[in-house]
């Protein structure tokens, strides 16, 4: 039974979208599944006001979309030149989405390589809470959880230079942002920032914090979304060299003194 009868785009809907904007389009099961987690989002939103976005089209658009909108280049035919020179989907890899809040953009990841891992990273424990319920509601079986700071947990061996692909969105300035990603990558791995809009001012600056961190701006994709024609960009940082042992600074530093 769906939550107040909203349900999302059927599948038959957006099935040609998804095809023309991602190269890839979701299974029946898969399908469930998002309009499963929306359901889910509407519930919790009613306890934890996870989302202002709750109508099914907007949901759509702004959660789903856009969260895999982000991994497109993971997505497409590696027989097409312009593919960021990123790791297959077709093996298994290692995700972590920093600062997930609800669920996004790793839910919707994981749903959609259910043969890679991904490990959910917030630290506020009432929403990795919530975000664990919603783990268990979709036996999601390849979703980790983690609370706790970027800067501390980057730090931590287990973590630290472990991961093929940092998620980072809505979180904060670009080289904040690089700064929490890179340390948890391993060398050739890749971190996918989600924007909104983008300037070359803004990449020049980009640049030098990551020269910093030991990564490289490979690709800044510009697109619009399908249904408002909003703007958006994401940024791919490849991971060339070993990150120095000072990076992350301690909790507060990165946001306080950007690189």
């Amino acid at each position: 039974m769906t939550v107040n009868n909203l349900k999302l785009p059927s599948l038959s809907e957006v099935a040609n979208i998804w095809q023309q904007t991602l190269h890839w389009t979701p299974t029946v099961q898969q399908q469930v599944q998002f309009q499963q987690l929306y359901e889910f989002i509407l519930e919790g939103n009613r306890q934890f006001n996870l989302t202002r976005i709750t109508d099914p089209q907007e949901f759509w658009e702004k959660h789903l979309w856009d969260s895999l909108r982000g991994i497109a280049p993971l997505l497409r035919d590696g027989g097409d030149e312009n593919v960021i020179s990123a790791p297959t989907l077709l093996s298994s890899l290692s995700f972590i989405d920093i600062g997930t809040g609800a669920g996004f953009p790793g839910i919707p990841v994981a749903i959609t390589v259910a043969n890679s891992t991904v490990t959910l990273l917030d630290s506020t424990q009432k929403k990795m809470t919530f975000v664990e319920k919603l783990r268990a509601a979709l036996d999601l079986t390849n979703v980790k959880t983690l609370t706790g700071r970027s800067e501390e947990v980057g730090q931590q061996p287990q973590h630290r230079q472990t991961y093929d692909v940092a998620l980072i969105r809505a979180v904060g300035t670009a080289s904040v942002c690089a700064e929490y990603a890179l340390p948890l990558l391993k060398q050739g791995g890749l971190a996918v920032i989600y924007r909104g809009n983008w300037t070359q001012e803004e990449t020049k600056a980009l640049e030098n914090a990551v020269n910093q961190l030991g990564g490289v701006i490979e690709s800044i994709e510009k697109f619009t979304t399908p249904l408002t024609d909003s703007i958006r960009h994401c940024l791919y940082l490849r991971k060339v060299a070993t990150t120095p042992v000072e990076f992350p600074r301690p909790v507060g530093v990165p946001t306080q003194k950007p690189l």
